[in-house]
């Protein structure tokens, strides 16, 4: 179990510390903390709903596996799928402008206050849905759980726990926001104000430390550990 969470929390971080869905949430809970909510429950959703139908995927592959390498081959080409996406988005955002922030914000950033519940959560679903990084975190947690071989209940447990672990910085957000609501603008105001000003330099460190993490547990998964070894 304890392999297995190495595996589970850098790819929950990794979707977790992404900024739009942190900035989203603040701007919704300006308008309505049932929009917030909502927007919440759409990401959730949506993992939720890809771990029950590329759970059972996954499972019936690995119950006519002809060999036992297979599940450890899927496993190590998804991290390194994971580790490319992040070396590529580092590598673009160093050899960026200084207006690349403002190019890659969501252009419906300025129309989320007007959303009704219904459309913040459809914008919740669809901001994982189509984000191929966050397709391939979910499918490589999906595999590494698997993998994993353990009961049906408690494969359950742990995809429900990194679902939660994937939101967990929009719900801190949503509870700070709903606990310490004359502070929570003012914060949120000067950390993205902050975030602004190093909005590269962030994107670029995070992409390198965790696409060098990926890559290492990608050809250890591949059997290549030797390589990372030197």
């Amino acid at each position: 179990m304890t392999d297995l969470w190495i595996t589970l929390l850098p790819l929950a971080i990794g979707s977790a510390v992404l900024p739009t869905q942190m900035i989203v949430t603040s701007v919704l809970m300006r308008s309505s903390l049932g929009k917030a909510a909502a927007w919440i429950a759409g990401m959730a959703g949506l993992r939720l709903l890809q771990g029950v139908l590329f759970g059972l995927v996954f499972a019936e592959a690995r119950s006519h596996a002809t060999s036992p390498e297979r599940p450890g081959i899927l496993a190590g080409g998804l991290l390194l799928a994971i580790a490319v996406l992040f070396y590529s988005t580092a590598l673009r955002q160093a050899i960026a402008g200084d207006d690349a922030a403002d190019k890659t914000a969501p252009k419906w950033l300025s129309r989320v206050v007007s959303m009704p519940v219904l459309a913040a959560f459809g914008a919740g679903a669809a901001y994982v849905a189509f984000s191929p990084e966050k397709w391939v975190f979910t499918l490589t947690a999906i595999g590494a759980i698997s993998d994993a071989s353990l009961t049906t209940g408690a494969a359950v447990l742990t995809f429900v726990a990194f679902v939660a672990l994937t939101v967990s910085s929009s719900v801190a957000v949503f509870a700070f926001a709903t606990f310490y609501r004359e502070r929570a603008e003012a914060v949120f105001a000067r950390v993205g104000s902050w975030f602004e000003r190093r909005a590269r330099i962030v994107t670029v460190l995070l992409g390198a430390t965790f696409g060098t993490w990926f890559l290492v547990k990608a050809l250890s998964a591949l059997g290549l550990g030797w390589v990372a070894n030197g």
